[in-house]
């Protein structure tokens, strides 16, 4: 009789927790869980635009997509295009981000207006900045240009060399590209660990006689070390599925054709649904295990900071 009345409260407050996240939950699913498994289904079947009526959960699945995908020229050389121009993107970026937010965390005259222009890469919109960036790289007319000895063709065939190595400038011309846009990204999230850092740390480490480096190595960088982290986990996703920048630069060519661009271009060339869905199916079981080897890398950075 006693366990009655307890029972019945910690039901109520089940049923409540449920009634709370069930918005949440049916959100989720429509959203996220629904268009996922149609995607997974999609690439297990033989689904064009002209037949993709007929598709549906107990249609014919195959692997015939993924040996497809696999096996078809370019799909390699543009999965290591995805991987060159996601990490040196992801790292400029950050690297820029910091001397930035390191450069504009002490008070001087015209502070807000310096730090909201440091923002306009990010909020502006992508069409207008690739337009103004393939203006300005014009080998013919780009302002760019003017300033060097030899004009180059930024955005085409073009390679150069650096240390004994072909490089292909169209790629690195869009990894520039991603660092300058998306710098302000990193600045916001530096900045802000930056304006919570004790003041009596840097203050002992001037008493001690520091100098500029070894503040920034003794005791800056290791109260940063995760935020540098985190940001870095969060622009590899965004940077390893990112389409719009290389598309409008480029569309894919010159040697900078990325694996999004790729899916792009096997929906509205070839019409072909099942295996651009199972080539973005790929480009997810990379990403995931590459996230997961990162994850596993934090985690033990974590355990020796303790």
């Amino acid at each position: 009789m006693s366990r009655t009345p307890a029972r019945t409260l910690r039901q109520q407050e089940g049923r409540a927790g449920l009634s709370l996240i069930s918005p949440t939950l049916v959100i989720t699913l429509a959203v996220v869980v629904v268009p996922l498994l149609w995607a997974i289904m999609l690439a297990f079947q033989d689904a064009r635009l002209i037949n993709i009526r007929r598709t549906g959960v107990f249609g014919h699945y195959t692997l015939e997509n993924f040996g497809y995908v696999v096996s078809e020229p370019g799909f390699w050389s543009s999965l290591v295009n995805t991987l060159v121009y996601t990490v040196a993107g992801t790292g400029l970026s950050i690297v820029i981000g910091l001397v930035a937010a390191l450069a504009l965390r002490d008070r001087f005259r015209g502070r807000t207006l310096v730090r909201a222009s440091v923002l306009i890469p990010y909020v502006a919109p992508v069409v207008a900045v690739a337009f103004l960036w393939e203006t300005m790289l014009n080998p013919q007319y780009g302002i760019v240009n003017t300033w060097l000895r030899e004009p180059i063709a930024f955005l085409t065939q073009a390679k150069g060399e650096f240390l004994g190595v072909q490089v292909p400038v169209a790629l690195l011309t869009v990894i520039a590209f991603e660092a300058w846009r998306y710098f302000p990204f990193a600045f916001l999230f530096i900045l802000a660990r930056l304006q919570a850092l004790p003041g009596e740390l840097d203050e002992a480490a001037v008493v001690d006689g520091a100098t500029p480096t070894q503040r920034f190595r003794y005791v800056i960088m290791p109260q940063l070390w995760r935020t540098v982290a985190l940001l870095s986990v969060l622009r590899f996703v965004f940077t390893f599925t990112k389409f719009d920048d290389v598309y409008l630069l480029t569309g894919g060519g010159a040697g900078t054709e990325v694996v999004s661009v790729r899916v792009y271009n096997f929906l509205t060339s070839r019409d072909d649904i099942g295996a651009a869905a199972a080539q973005a199916l790929v480009l997810a079981v990379f990403l995931v295990v590459f996230l997961a080897i990162y994850l596993r890398f934090f985690a033990g950075g974590e355990r020796e900071q303790r």
